[in-house]
């Protein structure tokens, strides 16, 4: 039992509120709340299961399923041909842009790469799983990270939770050891949620 002093003190302590809000309603939220997606801004927001019912102001519903793809197809010239110019990259088809795009994480946040479309479209022809990802929301994320070669479909927002972990993390011109394992603990965690991607 705490003393009285100690109790006493406990009074004048802000209460921390531990439970995430809707970013539409304002209501508490649960951890198995819904994540949405914005195409336009290509923001994503919390949802109460109410709001993501609503789909309003284009925000779309993002999935939860996580894909392994042990057997995707692609050389490391076609990986070249991709223009990418670090070893992790996620693709997703915009529906603003109306095409797929590139990105690669980095300290500044999520960049686009030039992408060439016939690159892309060898690479689809190969892994007909691609063409069955839902626009805007999944993503083909690559990890070719030293000896790794890990594909995966995943949601939208494990790619940008990767993004904002390797721009919190990021020291230096190489990203120093701690991001590094960061990283490996994302993919870790991954491979953990993944099952096999059904053709």
């Amino acid at each position: 039992m705490a003393s009285a002093p100690v109790a006493a003190l406990r009074r004048f302590v802000p209460v921390r509120e531990s439970k995430e809000k809707c970013d539409a309603c304002g209501v508490s939220l649960s951890s198995e709340h819904v994540h949405q997606f914005d195409p336009q801004s290509r923001r994503i927001r919390c949802a109460c299961h109410s709001c993501a019912a609503l789909s309003d102001q284009g925000y779309r519903n993002i999935p939860t399923e996580v894909r392994a793809l042990p057997n995707f197809s692609i050389s490391d010239a076609q990986w070249d041909d991709l223009l990418i110019p670090i070893s992790l990259a996620f693709f997703t088809h915009s529906s603003a842009a109306g095409r797929v795009m590139a990105l690669y994480p980095g300290p500044a946040g999520a960049s686009e790469s030039s992408l060439r479309l016939d690159a892309w479209e060898e690479i689809a022809a190969a892994n007909p799983e691609l063409l069955k990802m839902q626009p805007d929301v999944e993503a083909l994320l690559v990890n070719r990270v030293g000896a790794a070669r890990e594909y995966f479909i995943v949601p939208i927002d494990e790619c940008y939770k990767l993004v904002g972990l390797i721009r919190l993390r990021w020291s230096g011109l190489s990203g120093g050891a701690a991001v590094w394992g960061e990283i490996a603990k994302f993919f870790d965690g991954l491979r953990k949620k993944g099952s096999p991607c059904r053709t």
